[in-house]
């Protein structure tokens, strides 16, 4: 069996990108609530395995652990730094015990997201803050795994011995030079409006995908200076329908 060290490293890319690679969009695409709809069952499945997780680790009560994982889910923007960085907690150990439920029975996307994906032209990259087992089971039950070249979880965002996951700048840079590629061919889609933000810091373009009703997706009523489009479908990225524009000159419409 493959180790979770190697599995880590497979994942993440260490060559610069080919000649044809330098010259296409880079679409850094979330998972949760991006790729598909955790509304309907995933988010509670998660607060819960979350919650339990902190409670059964620590030994506190489901209050006083929820109030925490809050916390550092605030602080951090993952659970699991601060369960690390302040109890000395093994991160692999408590990202298995905080997403263990069935994954697939829970899992919703729009209808023809297989179909979009394979229209959307560019390279496609996984950027997200869960850990690599549950990215790759919520992949492979949508049906589309094969169409991301890479998929970066929280397991490989450590930098200098510390988890860096989004917003974290360092991330976003080092990212940037994994790709070797200009910051304005980069798109980061996302429903987290604070790792839009940084995103755009280092000059990537930026898509807000807004699902009314879930947890983290905050409804605005005018655009962010660091959002280029916001949507609510993967199949409204379709190429030639997107209208992305330059870093800088955010869409008005």
């Amino acid at each position: 069996m493959q180790s979770a060290h190697a599995a880590r490293a497979a994942a993440y890319p260490r060559r610069p990108a080919s000649r044809t690679q330098a010259k296409e969009t880079v679409w850094l695409f979330d998972l949760d609530n991006t790729l598909h709809d955790c509304s309907k069952g995933i988010f509670k499945a998660i607060d819960g395995s979350m919650g339990r997780a902190v409670a059964t680790t620590l030994g506190l009560d489901s209050d006083a652990a929820n109030a925490l994982r809050k916390t550092y889910w605030q602080r951090y923007g993952a659970t699991v730094i601060g369960m690390v960085r302040h109890h000395g907690v093994n991160a692999d150990n408590f990202l298995a015990l905080s997403h263990d439920f069935q994954i697939a029975p829970l899992v919703h996307a729009e209808s023809g997201l297989n179909r979009k994906l394979k229209l959307l032209k560019g390279r496609k990259i996984l950027l997200t803050n869960a850990p690599l087992f549950y990215a790759r089971e919520v992949l492979k039950t949508l049906g589309i795994l094969h169409h991301f070249e890479h998929v970066w979880a929280i397991d490989q965002m450590t930098m200098q011995g510390q988890m860096r996951p989004k917003p974290s700048l360092s991330l976003m840079r080092q990212v940037l030079a994994r790709l070797s590629v200009p910051a304005r061919q980069v798109v980061l889609v996302e429903d987290t409006l604070r790792n839009l933000k940084s995103a755009r810091q280092v000059g990537m373009r930026t898509v807000h995908v807004f699902h009314p009703g879930t947890p983290f997706s905050a409804l605005h009523g005018g655009r962010n200076l660091y959002v280029n489009l916001r949507v609510n479908s993967v199949g409204q990225l379709l190429a030639g329908r997107h209208g992305l524009r330059t870093p800088g000159k955010p869409d008005r419409a």
